[in-house]
């Protein structure tokens, strides 16, 4: 069926199916949400700022 080399590469394909999976998950549940709020929080503080500035 398999030889152990084989074996081999179907594991690392497995692996790095499997990390880039769960990367692909954190980054879109974490990484990136995190980011546009932040985003959003900056670029409203900064708008106030001026808002308060020009009065």
């Amino acid at each position: 069926m398999f030889e152990f080399d084989q074996y081999l590469g179907f594991l690392a394909f497995l692996s790095i199916l499997t990390m880039g999976f769960w990367l692909m998950i954190f980054l879109l549940t974490f990484v990136i949400p995190y980011w546009l709020i932040g985003s959003a929080i900056e670029t409203f503080n900064e708008w106030r700022k001026s808002k308060q500035i020009n009065k």
